[in-house]
């Protein structure tokens, strides 16, 4: 892999993940609109001359959707800008929650720290945090947002069966995500992937709660065959929700994928010894993940995606938008140095 030029694709894959990330509030204003048409719908009936009801029928009223919309819009907004605070500022207590890690001191192993510290001096950057899981598997992430919160987190694992050389490379590798910022901007895509999920779980559930108990239903019993048209409406909402979720999982690969080659190249720029990470991912690749860790968003920030959270067929349809690319390929560009 040629190591030429790629400032230039770290400044331009920036870039884009500032435009893919106001993809975000668009996905989900437009997700809301579709949910108002559900309510826009209107039961109409066409009479002639003796009164008698000849045409039943549901016809969308733009204009009341519109309406709803602009009048949810607002309140959407602050309820998600809330909500996104919250899970951006807190961001590092959560992961540091979810997965039991816990502050390792220089004293407390002074191999790891001393490596951190030196790679750190040897490009310039502030020491991060650095934290250790008490964990068999392998593994490895970089999480924060900030210089306060940017951490540097290993397995005991790892620690223990990565020879120096191994281990250094992957440290490297963590600190290129902090050094390209590719840490905040992961964070940013899960926080707005989970809020989207979350979204969407609670306003199809409420759609089909209306439709069975609420007027809605109502109308079913009372008249099967207008019923028709709110079936329709309500299944085409509940598969724009879905091609809404699709298009998070999209951009979050689009966002995430190429920044793991640029860590790894990184990684090999800090080293000058490519080779040693490439000979950690296959080591890394036989065990990887957290055993007590059953949660998707974390898994994202590990160096090598669990394989245990694609054994479902609608796990391994996600994992085509996985934000890590596939370790064969890392190895083989490693190997090309």
């Amino acid at each position: 892999m040629q190591y030429v030029g790629i400032h230039t694709q770290m400044a331009r894959n920036n870039w884009n993940s500032i435009m893919l990330l106001l993809m975000f509030p668009c996905i989900i204003l437009g997700m809301l609109w579709v949910f108002c048409c559900v309510f826009g719908f209107q039961h109409t009936y066409t009479y002639d001359q003796y009164y008698n009801n000849y045409n039943d029928q549901y016809s969308l009223n733009t204009e009341a959707v519109n309406g709803l919309w602009l009048e949810i819009a607002p309140w959407a907004i602050v309820i998600v800008g809330i909500w996104f605070t919250i899970a951006y500022l807190f961001n590092a207590q959560m992961v540091q929650y979810a997965t039991g890690a816990k502050p390792l001191e220089r004293k407390e192993n002074p191999r790891i720290y001393n490596m951190v510290e030196n790679l750190c001096m040897s490009c310039g950057m502030p020491m991060p945090k650095v934290n250790i899981i008490e964990d068999p598997q392998l593994n490895a992430f970089a999480s924060g947002i900030n210089p306060k919160s940017y951490t540097v987190t290993l397995t005991r694992g790892i620690i223990d069966y990565l020879d120096d050389d191994e281990l250094e490379g992957v440290i490297a590798h963590e600190l290129t995500h902090i050094r390209n910022r590719d840490t905040k901007v992961l964070i940013i895509s899960i926080v707005f992937v989970g809020i989207l999920s979350t979204l969407l779980t609670l306003l199809t559930r409420g759609v089909l709660r209306m439709f069975l108990w609420g007027n809605i239903g109502s109308s079913r019993r009372s008249n099967n065959k207008g019923n028709g048209g709110v079936i329709v409406v309500i299944i085409v909402a509940i598969i724009c929700a879905a091609i809404a979720y699709f298009l998070t999982l999209l951009t979050r690969f689009a966002i995430s994928r190429k920044r793991e080659f640029m860590a790894d190249a990184g990684s090999a720029e800090l080293t000058r010894n490519p080779r040693a990470l490439a000979s950690a991912l296959r080591k890394i690749a036989a065990a990887p993940g957290l055993g007590h860790v059953e949660r998707e968003d974390i898994a994202q920030l590990y160096i090598i995606h669990p394989k245990k959270f694609t054994q479902s067929f609608f796990d391994k349809l996600q994992s085509l938008f996985s934000t890590h690319p596939s370790t064969e390929e890392r190895i083989r560009i490693l190997e090309q140095f």
